[in-house]
């Protein structure tokens, strides 16, 4: 465990690996700069993330080596605006969440900070005035027993002397066979027939789910047999949440940064 407190994320491939901080990035080989559309960040998130997923971002920064896109940093807005109004005394569009973070294995080991420190330069060029951003303790394995995610408690942030607010809410997690978790917001949208709600149902389907039924009244039983036979069922304590202050004005406004946390959850059992 103390192993990979030690050292960097990468992700390749939806798999992590990992580098010495201690390790030095040759910064005249790279550059960061904003990414104009959401095409190029969404195809690299969602092919190197282990989440495979893409938030609702506002702003996409990219570190490139050589002009080859090596890393993407994405803002977004979270799914409950209180996620940045419990931080922020600002206007909620002024403040963001770092929803991905990813950079390539090939990327040094204290590439990580360098790099967010330019993507706050960036925002604050797009008067932002407040970042939130969270971190997973908890493993994440396949049905089969492979780990596709360490967990981490958020070195980097505390590297770069985020401001650490404890955990965010416990809650009970289903997490799908590959691994990925089939999140509260999917399973609302079908019980609801909200927008996108076949999409969701497609996560269930893919992994053995019988076909959704047309009939919107059928759906909420059909969902629960689905995760009670297909996701693993497991109690997550919260994420480890970090605010960053990016004027003097914000900054005033936040307490004293709790002690940072230094050990991984214990792995998981199903409930």
């Amino acid at each position: 465990m103390q192993y990979t407190l030690a050292l960097n994320q990468r992700w390749c491939d939806g798999r992590a690996s990992y580098r010495p901080p201690t390790e030095p990035i040759k910064t005249a080989e790279y550059e960061v700069a904003d990414i104009s559309d959401d095409t190029t960040a969404r195809q690299f998130i969602t092919q190197h993330h282990y989440s495979h997923t893409y938030p609702a971002a506002r702003f996409r920064v990219g570190l490139y080596r050589h002009g080859e896109l090596a890393g993407v940093a994405v803002f977004s807005h979270p799914c409950s605006n209180a996620v940045l109004t419990n931080v922020f005394e600002a206007p909620v569009l002024t403040t963001v969440e770092l929803g991905r973070f990813v950079l390539l294995d090939s990327v040094a080991g204290n590439g990580e900070t360098w790099f967010l420190a330019r993507s706050f330069e960036i925002l604050r060029k797009h008067a932002i005035v407040g970042v939130v951003s969270f971190s997973d303790p908890l493993q994440r394995r396949t049905a089969s027993g492979e780990v596709i995610h360490m967990g981490h408690v958020g070195t980097i942030y505390q590297a770069h002397n985020g401001t650490y607010l404890g955990r965010g809410t416990a809650r009970t997690l289903h997490l799908l066979p590959d691994g990925r978790v089939f999140s509260d917001r999917a399973a609302q949208k079908i019980r609801n027939s909200e927008r996108g709600w076949k999409y969701a149902a497609v996560q269930l389907e893919a992994f053995g789910a019988t076909d959704v039924p047309t009939d919107a009244s059928a759906r909420t039983e059909w969902l629960n047999s689905s995760l009670q036979s297909l996701a693993t069922r497991v109690r997550h304590k919260g994420n480890h949440k970090y605010a960053w202050p990016l004027n003097v004005a914000i900054r005033r406004q936040l307490p004293a940064s709790l002690p940072y946390p230094k050990s991984l959850d214990p792995i998981y059992t199903a409930l």
